[in-house]
C-alpha cells in the first residue's frame, strides 16, 4: 500500500506517461506525410537521375522504421529496468509466469506486419526501377571484364556502318533487348584499362558519356566473372553476370562527372575496376560519339560470354 493508505501505486501514472510518449514518438516517426526531401539523406549521395529519389525514399523509410522499432525496444528495456528492478525493502521472488498469450501474439504479429510492409514497398519500387516497357532514347552495352570496363554505344553514328541487331560481337545479348536497338546502328565503343584516367578530373578508369534528360538503357554483360555496375549518385547498381544479361534504365537530370565502380568482389584487382560517368547536353553527347568514330573506334567490342541454354530457355518462355 502507498503511504496515504491507497492501493494504487504511484508508479502507474509514470508508466502510463512513458508508454504514451513512446506511442506518440512511434506515430510521429511513421505516420507523417513527408517526402524524401524532408529527411536527411542518411549517408546517401545527392540523387542525379529521375529514378534515384525513389531509391532514396525507400532507404529513408527503412531507416525510419528501424529507428521507430529501436526506440520502442530501447524504451521497453529502460522501462523494465527502471520500474521492475528489485525492491530494497522486499526480498521476495516475484510472481512466475509461464507464458503470456497476448504478449507472445504481439511479438509474433508485429514483426510479420513490419516485414510485410517493408516487402511491399521494396517490391513496388523494384518493379518500377526494373521496368523496361518504355523504349529508351539511348542504349549502352556495358561490358565488364577483369579489370576494367568497355562501353558499346548502340547508335547510328556518322562514319560507322553495320547493324547492332546482327553484329557477331553482340551475340551474347538476347533478342528481347535487340528489338529496341535503333536501325542501322553501326555504333562506336570506348574501352579502358585500370590505368586509364579521366582527362578533366584525373579520376581513374574509362569515362562513360550520357546525355542529360534522355532515358538511357544499360545492357550489362560480362566476359569472365560476376561484376557489379554501380554509378554512385544514381543510387542504383546491378550485377554483371556471365551468361546472363541484366538491364535497367535511368534518366540523368544533372550534368557533371560522377564516380562509378564495381560493387562485386571479382578478384585480386577488384578495387581497380573504377570508371567515370560524364553527363552532358544531348548535343555534346552526339559530338562525343562522332569523335569516337573519327578516332576509328567504330563497331563494337565483344560483349561477353554467350548465354547458357538454361537462360535462353527461360527468356524464350517469358517473351
Amino acid at each position: 500500500m502507498s503511504p496515504n493508505g491507497s492501493d494504487r501505486s504511484p508508479r502507474r501514472p509514470m508508466r502510463r506517461k512513458l508508454l504514451q510518449a513512446l506511442t506518440a514518438g512511434l506515430v510521429l516517426a511513421t505516420a507523417t506525410g513527408c517526402t524524401y526531401k524532408d529527411f536527411p539523406r542518411l549517408g546517401m549521395p545527392t540523387p542525379t537521375t529521375e529514378e534515384a529519389p525513389r531509391i532514396l525514399s525507400l532507404w529513408q523509410g527503412s531507416w525510419a522504421a528501424a529507428l521507430a522499432v529501436g526506440v520502442l525496444v530501447w524504451g521497453l528495456i529502460l522501462w523494465s529496468a527502471m520500474f521492475h528492478r528489485r525492491s530494497r525493502t522486499k526480498v521476495e521472488v516475484p510472481p512466475q509466469t509461464r507464458y503470456n498469450m497476448p504478449i507472445e501474439a504481439l511479438y509474433t504479429v508485429v514483426p510479420i506486419i513490419i516485414i510485410s510492409v517493408l516487402f511491399y514497398f521494396t517490391a513496388r519500387d523494384e518493379s518500377k526501377l526494373l521496368d523496361l516497357s518504355k523504349k529508351p532514347d539511348v542504349t549502352v552495352n556495358v561490358v565488364g571484364f577483369q579489370w576494367s570496363w568497355g562501353f558499346n554505344y548502340i547508335a547510328d553514328v556518322p562514319g560507322s556502318t553495320g547493324n547492332a541487331k546482327t553484329d557477331k560481337n553482340l551475340d551474347a545479348i538476347p533478342d528481347r533487348f535487340k528489338k529496341d536497338f535503333p536501325a542501322n546502328a553501326g555504333g562506336v565503343y570506348d574501352v579502358g584499362t585500370p590505368g586509364t584516367k579521366n582527362p578533366q578530373t584525373g579520376n581513374p578508369g574509362p569515362t562513360l558519356w550520357l546525355p542529360e534528360g534522355k532515358t538511357v538503357r544499360f545492357v550489362l554483360t560480362s566476359r569472365d566473372v560476376i561484376h557489379s555496375f554501380w554509378v554512385v549518385p544514381f543510387l542504383m547498381k546491378q550485377d554483371v553476370i556471365p551468361g546472363h544479361t541484366n538491364a535497367f534504365q535511368v534518366t540523368p537530370n544533372h550534368q557533371g562527372t560522377f564516380m562509378g565502380k564495381c560493387a562485386e568482389l571479382c578478384g585480386v584487382d577488384h578495387s581497380r575496376m573504377l570508371f567515370n560517368v560524364k553527363v552532358v547536353s544531348p548535343e555534346r553527347y552526339q559530338q562525343h560519339l562522332k569523335d569516337l568514330a573519327k578516332k576509328g573506334q567504330t563497331g563494337y567490342i565483344p560483349a561477353g560470354i554467350a548465354q547458357t541454354p538454361h537462360e535462353k530457355n527461360r527468356e524464350t518462355n517469358n517473351l
